[in-house]
């Protein structure tokens, strides 16, 4: 049985990035900048098939807004993402970015 939240994510994997994602795993990622926590959750990973991407596994998670609406995040493995950690530094450093 899938968890509703998985059901999510994976809806926003397969709409961000095409193909069909399965679910693989939860990892907990706890990151750290400067001192300061700047994520602490659970990263879900999932195996990718069929993106034009050409990536077979792809990291999403979420948070919520000040509103209470879930903000959705999904990053394909690539040579520079190997990890749910590196998927959360990957999204933060584009997330931080000037003009964002």
């Amino acid at each position: 049985m899938t968890h509703p939240l998985n059901d999510q994510l994976q809806h926003a994997v397969e709409a961000q990035h095409g193909g069909t994602a399965t679910f693989v795993q939860a990892a907990r990622v706890h990151e750290k900048q400067g001192g300061k926590t700047v994520w602490d959750g659970t990263v879900s990973v999932f195996d990718l098939r069929g993106s034009s991407s050409g990536a077979f596994r792809a990291y999403a998670w979420f948070y919520e807004l000040s509103d209470g609406k879930p903000r959705f995040f999904s990053v394909l493995h690539s040579p520079n993402v190997l990890t749910p950690k590196d998927a959360v530094r990957s999204a933060i450093a584009t997330e931080t970015k000037p003009g964002k």
